[in-house]
């Protein structure tokens, strides 16, 4: 495997999404939203950079709650296709994990659909159990 630096990006480090490889994000970055969200206590943002290209990115949000636990939600995980299923995603999950525990986090969750076998294979080999859930969306 290519020589791959895992990185956890703070407020001031938006530039590193500069040159982001294909499919690693869903959509187009926006300047803007990742200093925003960069800003935010508990936002997290880790990418796997390959020769100063961002290959990979992991992201989650640590939950504070009034009457529970904190926890970890991860939001998000892409890898430049022709990388997968080289244990990039895994080290990124591990980063954001460690970090979620270093948070104080005792727990973590994602949620993916139902018919991802690939998603619902990686988060299995990774120690997590399938918790059946309903999700609702509602518009804002």
């Amino acid at each position: 495997m290519a020589k791959i630096e895992i990185r956890r990006l703070d407020p001031g480090d938006a530039s590193v999404l500069d040159r982001v490889a294909e499919d690693v994000f869903d959509y187009s970055i926006k300047k803007a939203r990742v200093a925003a969200y960069l800003r935010e206590p508990g936002h997290l943002l880790f990418v796997a950079i390959h020769e100063s290209e961002v290959v990979g990115q992991a992201r989650g949000v640590i939950h504070f709650h009034p009457d529970m636990e904190d926890e970890l939600y991860i939001g998000n995980l892409g890898v430049r296709p022709a990388l997968r299923r080289q244990g990039i995603g895994t080290k990124l999950i591990e980063a954001l994990l460690a970090a979620g525990k270093e948070h104080g986090c005792r727990e973590a969750w994602v949620g993916t659909e139902a018919d991802n076998d690939t998603a619902r294979k990686f988060y299995e080999s990774l120690g997590g159990k399938d918790a059946p859930t309903v999700f609702f969306t509602l518009k804002l």
